[in-house]
């Protein structure tokens, strides 16, 4: 997955609290069996007009002018702001993909759902908890000024406003830190002990000769 150390980005303000992971990618497009393919249907019940099925064409479909993602002021928002119990419901891991490919970096919220915060770190997607009054003033500052980008500093942890004039301190748990710095997923952290491993497979044929036939079948 791609590395996370310092983002700047557009914000979109989504001021709704307990937003589930159905809201964020209906049920009807968990049936692929691929990991790509999910960011046109990110929201999908609230970007448009009708119900979405897979393999719809998206450019041809209705959209919701009133959802804050459709408006043009919010267009390439690569961080989203948002309420309480963000990422609540069903344990889907395909909220994240969908967010992630939809072009989103990170998430700001009071709090998250546990199962979805630990799932966006696993995809290379950072979210960060700051307090209510915190985020309040950042949704004040997004409506009030058409534009309004952050910096988000993952090796510092903080976030910055990019004139500087103010800047937030985030915590985040060191492992998790240290995989979003340097992009390693599960298979990726994995991959790192791939001489040890094939250290292993080495001696382990060598003392259990018979497993030959077995690998060979």
């Amino acid at each position: 997955m791609d590395k996370f150390t310092v983002h700047t980005g557009l914000v979109a303000p989504l001021d709704r609290e307990n937003v589930d992971t159905d809201a964020m990618i209906p049920k009807q497009f968990l049936k692929s069996i691929k990991r790509t393919g999910f960011g046109p249907n990110a929201f999908d019940e609230w970007r448009y007009l009708d119900r979405g099925e897979p393999g719809m064409d998206h450019s041809k479909r209705p959209l919701n002018q009133d959802f804050v993602l459709n408006q043009p002021r919010y267009q390439g928002a690569s961080i989203l702001l948002a309420r309480q119990n963000f990422g609540c419901g069903s344990s889907r891991e395909h909220a994240p993909w969908a967010l992630q490919q939809y072009g989103f970096r990170a998430l700001i919220a009071p709090s998250f759902a546990d199962i979805f915060y630990n799932n966006c770190f696993k995809n290379g997607l950072l979210p960060i908890v700051l307090t209510e009054q915190q985020v309040d003033h950042l949704f004040n500052e997004t409506h009030a000024f058409n534009g309004f980008q952050l910096t988000i500093d993952l090796d510092a942890q903080v976030v910055r406003k990019t004139d500087c004039s103010a800047e937030y301190a985030f915590e985040v748990d060191a492992f998790r830190k240290y995989r979003l710095l340097n992009g390693f997923d599960d298979i990726g952290l994995t991959l790192r002990q791939a001489d040890k491993i094939r250290q292993f497979e080495a001696e382990r044929l060598t003392k259990q000769p018979w497993l030959n036939n077995r690998l060979v079948r």
